[in-house]
């Protein structure tokens, strides 16, 4: 299992659309609104590396309003 946290950057005017489709992505487990540089940071789960650079870069990066995205990759402490 890998865990990420993606940052997502939104197009003003786009954010309600962009937040239902990134709601409806099932590796999505946790979404919070935030302040600064990013608009939302996600917190996925997948069964492996490839397949959470896949989402990322197919299904998030794909909806229009995302403008951009980071994926920072977790490990347990």
């Amino acid at each position: 299992m890998v865990t990420g946290l993606v940052l997502v950057k939104l197009a003003p005017g786009k954010e309600k659309n962009a937040l239902m489709k990134l709601k409806s992505i099932p590796e999505v487990i946790h979404m919070s609104a935030v302040f600064g540089r990013w608009d939302l940071v996600l917190d996925m789960e997948t069964e492996d590396l490839p397949e959470l650079s896949d989402i990322v870069v197919r299904e998030i990066r794909g909806i229009p309003g995302v403008i951009s995205t980071e994926t920072l990759v977790t490990t347990s402490l």
